[in-house]
């Protein structure tokens, strides 16, 4: 009678462990699920790091197309082409400056490193403004944006999303070229600028649909 009484004792404790087993190991696949979504959410696009230094001299940017921190008008949109790059003035630039860039950056962008919309360098340093879709002065370079396409593309943002901002930012180098050609990343264009960056300026305007 006792024998049975422990091997019933023994089957019981033997599914109660098997049990605990089976909670403890779901228990652990969620937990590293929601803490994979934790740390996702933490990488968010807000968290992009601008490349140019603390302290940069300030340019002057303004726009005959743009008001800063106001919608970006449609013609200078990309939903379905290009679209065509706004005019851009630019003034304040110190002794010393051997060009310029200028780049058109999304934060905003749902992608984890925002978007580069347009990249362009070597301008050279007697440039104080760009027409309304820009041709750039002999010797720049037009690069590739993050559409893979050279040259300007213009705002996109997702239908329903967050309200984005589009940095429109103008940088004076202290060399008179970066050396690298139209196809380097931007990323790669952004930290050459901030290395070589003199003074900088920006201007920034919104896009949502």
């Amino acid at each position: 009678m006792q024998t049975h009484v422990v091997e019933a004792t023994m089957r019981h404790v033997s599914r109660r462990s098997a049990i605990l087993a089976v909670i403890a190991t779901v228990t652990f696949v969620l937990g590293g699920t929601v803490g994979a979504l934790a740390a996702s959410h933490s990488f968010g696009y807000h968290k992009v790091r601008s490349g140019l230094p603390s302290g940069l001299p300030t340019l002057t940017v303004t726009s005959t197309d743009l008001r800063a921190h106001r919608p970006i008008p449609q013609q200078f949109w990309g939903c379905t082409d290009a679209g065509i790059s706004p005019q851009l003035s630019w003034s304040g630039a110190p002794a010393g400056t051997k060009s310029f860039a200028v780049l058109m950056f999304d934060p905003d962008a749902p992608t984890g490193s925002g978007f580069w919309h347009w990249v362009a360098w070597d301008i050279p340093p007697d440039t104080t403004s760009l027409p309304t879709g820009a041709v750039l002065p002999a010797g720049s370079v037009s690069g590739e944006n993050d559409n893979g396409t050279l040259g300007y593309t213009g705002p996109c943002p997702p239908v329903g999303d967050l309200t984005h901002h589009y940095e429109i930012t103008v940088v004076a180098l202290n060399v008179a070229t970066l050396g690298v050609d139209a196809t380097t990343h931007p990323a790669v264009i952004g930290f050459l600028t901030g290395h070589n960056a003199l003074a900088a300026g920006q201007l920034v305007a919104t896009a949502q649909q």
